[in-house]
């Protein structure tokens, strides 16, 4: 062959080369070849708890061997979506999520995990979120629940991940959020799955938002609540599309502003399933079950969703059944799909905090029981979280496992320090009435300055008005990082009634006024207890309300000063409704003249108290005494008093006074409603009995006394709201309305 015959050859070889590889990929939505099953994509809409439908069906497919090639999910779709593209087993999914509870996604602090000084909150009745104070002005929280309880969740349901590509799970997988700020929908294609689905989820001003690659992102239902076209984008051929989104309410239906709020969330989203719909082909499957009754926030009810998912799937099933793969086949597919990886547990090597600029990090690692050199449990990781959420100073805590070329396996918390913080702003408000003269309020306020320095300390102001008036300041500082020990400076000034009685009838109303300071050194017990040791010098006045008789007769002015301790401890899981959990509080304090004291005298208080539960029924059980210690009497500035609401129930509010008390209390509580974002409602009784001994009003008061309740209580979003009516012995009856905690 002659030179020029090869040169021709050559060229006619490279123009087809390039001709070839210049040609047209074929279109996403071409038909597949005929030696080759469909791509099928499944796309799982949002819907909050009626995403239980969504294992039904899922239920019917694995049972008609239908395979799934893509999965794409929105806010509870996404939740399924996420755990079985991972590889998780069907059987699985439903046991994790079987223990799903609107109670358990809605409330991201979980008492026990909660600091004691925090816990004694809750005897206050805040009204309102939290406020910020920064920069001359006010801010607040992006949601109500900071979503940590509701991370824990999503990383048991997706703890087979292995791979920070989405696509490189056994099932490629999308989860589909909104962008806050542009409103454009954002597809997450990569990352981490639990914090993916979180982002997809986030209802806005319920949840807060997550903060992704600069993106601000909640729930993906507001742009895309049924992701159709992004299924198409991942090269299916085959859409089977599962919607549960939410119909329209009825007019009826829209009566306050939170349904008017929820109406236009619906409306958003159905515009865009709408369009979503008009997506699909011949060739595609919709699947929209019958969840009439089942409401987004019902997660109590996803057993029930689940099962008219699966009914809609098999009134689908001959449409279903097309894409069917042969047995063995299918049987690969699965094994493949479901096979164990490599195990979760494991020796882990380093323990890292990211995120953290005012709060110390030493402080958050003191918090975490993972620690390098020993076993990786995700279940003690989800502990941790929650502990450094519940001090109170985070928006945001999450974790990540990951390998690391120069320190091996490490687990970093990143944490994201509340952007409305350092200092915030509190109040609050409670309301009582006994219907026959005795009516209080009381208006709360609290200021703290948080981390006022590496070590946490904090200043606090507190602010009441009403039945009593009380101005209090602490500065709390721990002394190490690990905060073993602290000392507490603090100062108040009170003024509280102080009411005399005979036969039922208030004789006089005195106000006793005290202002002093103290300084204590102490100790915490992890986050249930702690102990404290201090000294304290005041002052006691009684002030004239409504008497005859001058208070500087029946007390004069009075120095105080003296030696105090203090022992406290508290698990209790909820302190309004409590079901589990104990408390107990015991005090000393040592009146003495060489501390500039006017009488020499010791006092013992001590309370305790439990509860239990099984179902919607509760008992709690409390106690509480205090008298003098040793043979000096107490003062008549230092009397004890009974008489109230749950306080011997039917006597007037503080009608019994005297040196010595006794008291006892059995209540049950009958839970009417589930708890979700309040903690519903309870009908309740209580038996109760005190005693008060070396009385001030009359020898003849030092007898055992009865008092009994019953009562309906609810929560509300200003505070729980108790209507009862009590009884106690010698024909003491009244009606009250508590708004607070009694």
């Amino acid at each position: 062959m002659s030179l020029g015959r090869l040169v021709l050859l050559a060229c006619a070889a490279t123009w087809a080369l390039g001709a070839f590889a210049q040609a047209p990929a074929a279109a996403p939505d071409a038909p597949p070849a005929a030696d080759r099953r469909p791509r099928i994509g499944l796309v799982l809409s949002g819907g909050g708890a009626r995403g239980g439908a969504h294992l039904g069906v899922l239920k019917v497919m694995e049972e008609l061997q239908v395979p799934v090639d893509a999965i794409v999910g929105t806010s509870a779709g996404a939740i399924v979506a996420a755990s079985y593209a991972s590889g998780m087993p069907l059987a699985q999914i439903e046991r994790e999520m079987s223990a799903l509870r609107t109670a358990m996604l809605f409330r991201d602090l979980d008492r026990g995990e909660t600091p004691l000084r925090s816990k004694v909150n809750d005897a206050i009745n805040y009204v309102g979120p939290e406020i910020g104070l920064r920069d001359g002005g006010i801010a607040l929280p992006k949601g109500v629940v900071a979503g940590v309880s509701i991370e824990a969740v999503l990383r048991r349901l997706t703890a087979r991940q292995r791979a920070e590509n989405f696509d490189r799970l056994p099932i490629p997988f999308r989860a589909v959020a909104t962008d806050l700020a542009s409103s454009e929908m954002v597809v997450i294609d990569h990352g981490n799955l639990a914090v993916a689905v979180r982002a997809s989820m986030a209802i806005p001003a319920v949840v807060d938002p997550v903060e992704l690659e600069g993106r601000l992102l909640v729930d993906g239902g507001l742009a895309r609540n049924l992701p159709v076209d992004v299924a198409r984008s991942m090269g299916a051929d085959v859409i089977i599309a599962i919607n549960i989104g939410t119909p329209l309410r009825r007019r009826d239906e829209i009566s306050g502003i939170f349904t008017v709020s929820d109406q236009i969330s619906r409306i958003l989203t159905n515009t865009n399933v709408n369009k979503s719909l008009t997506e699909l082909t011949p060739r595609d499957v919709l699947i929209t079950p019958d969840l009439c009754g089942v409401e987004t926030g019902d997660f109590d009810r996803l057993a029930e969703a689940a099962v008219a998912g699966e009914k809609a799937a098999r009134a689908a099933a001959a449409e279903l059944a097309r894409y069917a793969m042969p047995p063995a086949a299918y049987a690969d597919w699965r094994a493949a799909l479901v096979r164990e990886p490599a195990a979760l547990r494991g020796h882990l090597d380093a323990v890292r905090v990211t995120g953290a600029k005012r709060v110390n990090p030493e402080v958050i690692a003191a918090a975490i029981r993972t620690q390098a050199g020993g076993e990786f449990d995700p279940r003690v990781a989800d502990e941790d979280m929650k502990r450094i959420y519940a001090r109170g100073d985070f928006e945001r805590v999450s974790y990540t496992l990951a390998g690391d070329p120069a320190a091996g396996r490490v687990l970093t918390a990143d944490v994201v320090e509340k952007s409305w913080g350092p200092n915030y702003l509190r109040f609050g408000l409670g309301l009582s009435s006994d219907l026959r003269g005795d009516s209080f309020f009381t208006l709360v306020g609290t200021h703290r300055a948080t981390w006022l320095n590496s070590l946490g300390g904090e200043w606090r102001n507190d602010v009441q008005i009403g039945h009593a008036d009380r101005l209090a300041t602490e500065f709390h500082q721990p002394l190490t990082p690990a905060q073993r020990a602290f000392v507490a400076v603090r100062g108040e000034l009170a003024r509280e009634p102080f009411d005399l009685y005979i036969g039922g009838n208030r004789l006089a109303r005195y106000r006793r006024g005290t202002y002093g300071g103290a300084i204590d050194l102490g100790t915490p017990f992890g986050n249930s207890g702690e102990a404290r040791l201090g000294l304290y010098r005041g002052r006691l006045k009684l002030y004239n309300d409504t008497s005859l008789f001058n208070g500087a007769l029946l007390i004069p002015n009075t120095e105080m000063a003296g030696a105090t301790a203090r022992v406290r401890a508290d698990t209790l899981d909820n302190l309004r409704f409590p079901r589990a959990g104990y408390e107990a509080d015991v005090q000393v304090y040592a009146s003495r003249r060489q501390l500039g004291a006017t009488d020499d005298y010791t006092k013992l208080s001590a309370s305790v108290g439990a509860a239990f539960a099984t179902g919607p029924h509760s008992l709690q059980l409390h106690a509480r005494g205090a008298r003098s210690l040793g043979g000096s009497a107490l003062p008549d500035y230092e009397l004890f008093s009974l008489g109230g609401f749950l306080q011997l129930s039917g006597y007037r509010t503080g009608e019994l006074l005297g040196r010595q008390m006794t008291f006892g209390r059995l209540v049950y509580n009958y839970r009417v409603t589930q708890p979700g974002l309040l903690d519903g409602a309870y009908v309740g009784v209580s038996l109760e009995s005190g005693r008060i001994g070396d009385s001030v009003t009359g020898a003849e008061r030092s007898s055992l006394r009865r008092g009994a309740s019953l009562y309906f209580a609810f929560d509300t979003p200003l505070g729980p709201v108790y209507l009862a009516y009590g009884r106690g012995d010698g024909g003491n009856q009244a009606a009250y309305f508590f708004l607070g905690q009694p």
